[in-house]
């Protein structure tokens, strides 16, 4: 049982959460309204690294739904803050889309295709054998290689798109060289969330449709775990791991109503 009422902060993923590619799912707005009706602090957190905070507020308002940008946050951010703390003013060779690409710059990292320090993958449609062979030789070279989250696969409208750790595997397998990941589960990017809400962990739930990611970061973070069997996973699918969520729901739809009947039996 999740206390709704007494949680402060939520942090939650966007695709197969609150939607499949360009179709809202059941729920999410309402789910949305909740937050703010409650005045509780929230951030979408994605692993998606390819659309920026303005994009990722611009879509959602096409979709119905009025979220500010401050209230987003990317494996793109992640990735950048990342690389600017471990090497300021370093240069990379950059295989994504524009979100990953201005996160960089405006960490200060410039792009280099002949001698980077990083080479660094994301989602986009940029991919392709000669940005491949490229990323493997500068590899070879002595550039590091950093993916921006571990996701294998993301939910779309009519199925499934491989994600970014799909794309650096051919690398990782081309050099024998291992991809650092700055995308969830990795703490780094949950303890950035946590203090944006200004909140502690005890206090915050961890929303998802992903085992291997959103609700492993959210139980090694201390937050409460929900899992939304909206996206990618199934209950069956859900069994095969050691660790489990602490509540599962069909959508985010039902978090509005679960908090209502909670604050009615308060009453009682």
């Amino acid at each position: 049982m999740v206390s709704w009422n007494e949680k402060k902060g939520f942090i939650c993923d966007m695709d197969g959460v609150l939607y499949h590619g360009n179709r809202l799912l059941p729920g999410a707005q309402e789910f949305v309204q909740w937050l703010k009706e409650e005045k509780k602090e929230y951030l979408f957190l994605t692993n998606n690294s390819g659309a920026t905070p303005k994009e990722l507020h611009q879509k959602l308002e096409r979709l119905g739904v009025e979220v500010p940008e401050e209230h987003f946050y990317t494996s793109a951010l992640a990735t950048a803050a990342f690389l600017k703390y471990q090497a300021p003013g370093c240069s990379a060779y950059v295989i994504g889309e524009a979100g990953l690409l201005n996160a960089l710059y405006d960490a200060g990292i410039t792009m280099n295709d002949v001698n980077p320090d990083y080479v660094v993958v994301g989602e986009g449609k940029a991919y392709s054998l000669d940005t491949l062979t490229r990323a493997v030789n500068l590899v070879m070279q002595g550039a590091k290689l950093v993916g921006a989250n571990s996701d294998v696969s993301g939910p779309i409208e009519n199925g499934i798109a491989p994600a970014c750790r799909a794309l650096v595997a051919p690398i990782e397998m081309a050099t024998g060289r291992k991809a650092y990941f700055c995308g969830k589960p990795n703490p780094l990017m949950m303890r950035t969330g946590l203090r944006m809400l200004n909140c502690h962990s005890a206090e915050a739930v961890m929303i998802g449709d992903r085992m291997d990611t959103d609700v492993i970061s959210g139980m090694e973070s201390g937050m409460s775990t929900i899992l939304v069997l909206s996206g990618v996973t199934s209950r069956e699918e859900m069994k095969k791991y050691a660790y489990q969520p602490d509540l599962v729901l069909s959508g985010v739809g039902e978090i509005p109503k679960a908090a209502a009947a909670q604050g009615q039996d308060v009453q009682d």
